[in-house]
């Protein structure tokens, strides 16, 4: 602000006080109020105006003037330099309440950004949890299916051994049975011979046919008990003995 135009606005000031002092009226406060317009256009604060005021309410105090009129005129002119204070004041307030206002703005502001922060936050530890879950159905899949291939070639395995179990037990059957057939072979053809012994010497031999029978007897039970030995180890079932 130019010391022109503070001069200037002193004069008007000094002016417009002087009126108020004399006349006083609604016209001499509303004039203080353009003051006060005026002032907030220069950007002058109120203590600014305190000092326009105080150098004009001193230029109007004469030498002569009475304490009693000093104090009266003092008690006038706070009315008019309230209202032309008033609109200073007021731009001071809004700019106050715009203050405070901004620093509400600004505290919502801080706290959404925290908001958005632990939501970002919140949001960046689900997408982990997922990535994590969907890696442990991966695995879990990879592992199912390993499972399952090694379960398959076990079932063949087990297959090819049960098969293996089966030619083996068929043959161990067929040995078997060979050798029932060459041990039962053997024991008939004992037999054979003793009967043919039997029917040659039986005139000549007649005191021993007793014995002779009773050793065919035995090597017939023999023959029994060889048969039934194998069929019950082949689970067929086994012989009565011939009486």
């Amino acid at each position: 602000m130019s010391e022109s135009t503070q001069s200037l606005l002193s004069q008007h000031y000094a002016e417009a006080l002087r009126t108020h002092l004399e006349q006083g009226g609604k016209a001499s406060l509303a004039a203080a109020q353009e003051l006060g317009d005026q002032a907030v256009t220069l950007g002058m604060e109120t203590l600014d105006l305190a000092r326009v005021h105080d150098q004009a309410l001193s230029a109007l105090r004469l030498p002569e003037t009475s304490p009693v009129i000093r104090a009266e005129m003092a008690a006038r002119s706070e009315l008019f330099f309230a209202e032309a204070a008033a609109p200073i004041e007021m731009t001071h307030r809004i700019a106050q309440e715009s203050y405070e206002a901004l620093n509400r703005v600004n505290q919502a502001l801080s706290q959404r950004t925290l908001d958005l922060a632990d939501s970002h936050r919140e949001l960046q530890q689900g997408i982990m949890e997922r990535k994590t879950a969907a890696a442990a159905l991966d695995t879990s899949q990879q592992v199912s299916f390993h499972l399952l291939q090694e379960s398959k070639l076990l079932e063949q395995h087990l297959q090819q051994m049960a098969h293996e179990i089966l030619n083996a037990n068929e043959a161990e059957r067929k040995k078997m049975s060979h050798h029932l057939h060459d041990e039962i072979a053997q024991t008939l053809l004992g037999i054979h011979v003793k009967l043919l012994t039997l029917k040659k010497d039986a005139a000549a031999r007649h005191a021993s046919l007793t014995q002779e029978i009773a050793l065919t007897q035995e090597l017939v039970e023999a023959s029994v008990a060889t048969i039934n030995k194998f069929a019950h180890e082949i689970g067929l079932p086994g012989t009565r003995p011939a009486h």
